[in-house]
């Protein structure tokens, strides 16, 4: 007899020994099933409750929405910071509460009702996965409530109406928008219009009183305001202690100090005549403007004075080269105090005059007047402005408007921008009020929760309902470990007890195979086998009564569930796994039978005989 031919016998023998002790098999079988068959349901009840309750937490985008509870500002940066987080999913700005409150009316005729105008965004999952898409320019989506309202559907078109009150008087333009969808009830019993951000920011700067060009909408331009560093005060004479002490008083400076030529020549970039009384005005730590300079002029009315705010630490580039700018706005009277000619654009008047500024170059420098270079600002953003040369300047460093270096200092602080066409510096957008943030999914809500918490921003979640769901997953988890455990080791334990005891019963039989020229090996896998195809019949009718149980619980919650839902149902990838186990458990469960197999002596066999 070849090696390869009592091997492949094994199995058939195996299978013939179980089928003659068909009542011992049978009970194995139903025994491992009765493991079996609880583990499985139990396996199932965990993973459908939680994928139901998940499921439903996800199919509604409120669960996964985290909203800020506190209006603040929301600086560019922070959106792009904060959309790389891992488990985003959808982030946009938001504006004021009060700038989104807009007036729509239907096309033909109707009531206007007034609804809360919401933007979106690509991606906006409230609307994606309720029946919606998101509104290109020109277009809006209705929830249903507000559909309701107006009495119009998808595709018909309604008209916005966006009112503010500028100069004491009301104004108001009109826009037409096409209902692209109407949301599903689900989606919010509240009355809203979602429209594309750009819509919704230009909505927001008409009700603040300003322009929106790109939509024809009248309006101001929004200056950036001037803000210096302090302000240096010459007098003819000496102010008396009293006088000079009020001028910290109810004014915005917080101090006034003495200041000599040279400190003066430091601070503005030339030194005042000898003989004159010079004061340094300045409130440490805090940006003054120009209703500071107007408290002092009104305290020194009836003096004759001359008020020259600064600035410090203005970076300003000309291609590579960093200059230092002067910043002067002096008319004639103030000139003669000083010994300076008057400036080109006159005193101070708080804001910048129209058009690019001027500028007076040194003669030493060779720049023609005419030109118009082209200048950098280091601040919030960098800041590219032209200034248009006027003439020249005796002094060292190019002198230009003192408002103009007040608008660079607060471009340090406020995003600012400069307009080429109108040769006007404009207050770029620093930041928004809000957000609308969804995370991808609902376990990445508690993690985005924390971090905004944890950057000092409050916010509104449904973190409580989620996190009960993770805390009921994790004890079924346990539950299911700890009653799988005892289970695996009393079904194992009953394995190796029965084909251990098998293999004794059989150790006649076991030293027949042995004399008819069967190696140790061979017998080895004899109880192997046997228990692997305990293993699979007990799998078989676990599976079985797993359907059955599956069903019945299935059926019994029928009413609380929705279509497609399951409150028992177990995970196609789990079965194979489940399958594989237990025929490995099987298999070592045997090792102990097949060790004692090998140890039969055909001797023995001989001597019994």
């Amino acid at each position: 007899m070849t090696s390869p031919r009592p091997l492949r016998l094994i199995p058939a023998l195996a299978a013939l020994h179980l089928r003659h002790e068909w009542i011992l098999t049978l009970c194995l079988v139903i025994a491992l099933a009765a493991v079996i068959s609880p583990l499985l349901v139990l396996l199932g009840l965990k993973h459908g409750t939680i994928q139901t309750l998940r499921e439903r937490l996800v199919e509604d985008p409120v669960f996964r929405e985290i909203r800020p509870a506190q209006t603040r500002e929301y600086k560019p940066e922070w959106f792009t910071d904060v959309a790389s987080w891992p488990g985003i999913g959808f982030l946009t700005p938001t504006i004021l509460p009060l700038s989104s409150v807009i007036s729509m009316v239907r096309e033909d005729a109707g009531k206007a009702e007034l609804f809360d105008l919401i933007p979106t965004a690509p991606g906006d999952p409230l609307l994606l996965e309720n029946g919606a898409i998101v509104p290109e320019d020109g277009a809006a989506v209705l929830t249903a409530e507000a559909a309701r309202r107006l009495g119009v559907k998808a595709g018909e078109e309604v008209v916005a109406r966006v009112t503010r009150s500028r100069g004491g008087r009301t104004e108001n333009v009109e826009v037409r928008l096409k209902v692209a969808a109407v949301l599903d009830a689900r989606a919010g019993s509240l009355a809203r219009v979602y429209a594309p951000l750009s819509f919704v920011l230009d909505v927001e700067a008409y009700k603040e009183g300003y322009a929106a060009p790109a939509r024809g909408w009248a309006g101001d331009t929004p200056e950036p305001f001037a803000s210096f560093d302090g302000a240096v005060l010459v007098l003819p004479e000496p102010l008396f202690p009293i006088i000079r002490s009020g001028l910290v008083i109810n004014t915005g400076f917080g101090r006034i100090a003495d200041l000599t030529p040279e400190g003066a020549r430091e601070l503005l970039g030339f030194s005042p005549p000898p003989g004159l009384a010079i004061y340094n005005l300045l409130s440490p730590g805090t940006s003054l403007t120009a209703s500071n300079l107007r408290a002092i002029e009104q305290k020194l009315r009836g003096y004759t004075r001359v008020l020259l705010p600064y600035v410090r630490d203005v970076v300003v580039k000309r291609g590579e080269e960093e200059l230092r700018l002067v910043g002067l706005s002096l008319g004639e009277e103030e000139a003669r105090l000083l010994g300076v000619p008057p400036t080109p654009w006159g005193g101070y008047a708080g804001r910048l005059p129209e058009g690019i500024p001027g500028v007076l170059w040194p003669a030493a420098q060779g720049v023609p007047a005419g030109e118009t270079p082209s200048l950098r600002s280091q601040g919030v953003a960098e800041l590219e402005f032209d200034l248009h040369v006027l003439g020249e300047t005796a002094l060292e460093h190019p002198v230009v408007p003192v408002e103009l270096l007040g608008v660079l200092r607060t471009a340090t602080q406020r995003a600012v921008a400069f307009d080429r066409g109108t040769g006007r510096f404009e207050m770029a957008r620093g930041g928004y009020r809000g957000f609308r943030l969804y995370a991808q999914g609902i376990d990445d809500v508690p993690g985005l929760y924390h971090r905004l918490k944890g950057q000092g921003i409050e916010v509104i979640a449904e973190v409580e309902a989620i996190e009960r769901i993770q805390v009921l997953d994790r004890g079924l988890t346990r539950l299911f470990w700890l009653i799988a455990l005892l289970g695996l080791f009393g079904g194992t334990a009953v394995l190796v007890a029965s084909l251990y005891a098998a293999v004794e019963r059989r150790r006649r039989d076991l030293g027949v195979l042995r004399l008819l020229g069967f190696a140790r090996r061979h017998v080895f896998f004899f109880p192997i086998a046997q228990g692997l195809m305990i293993a699979a019949l007990g799998l078989a009718a676990g599976f079985g009564g797993y359907a059955a149980l599956a069903a019945t619980i299935n059926h019994a919650f029928a009413s609380e569930l929705a279509p497609g839902e399951a409150f028992c149902v177990l995970p196609g990838p789990y079965v194979p796994v489940f399958c594989l186990t237990t025929l490995a458990l099987a298999a070592l469960a045997s090792l102990a039978a097949a060790w004692r197999a090998t140890c039969i002596d055909p001797a023995e066999v001989i001597r019994e005989q």
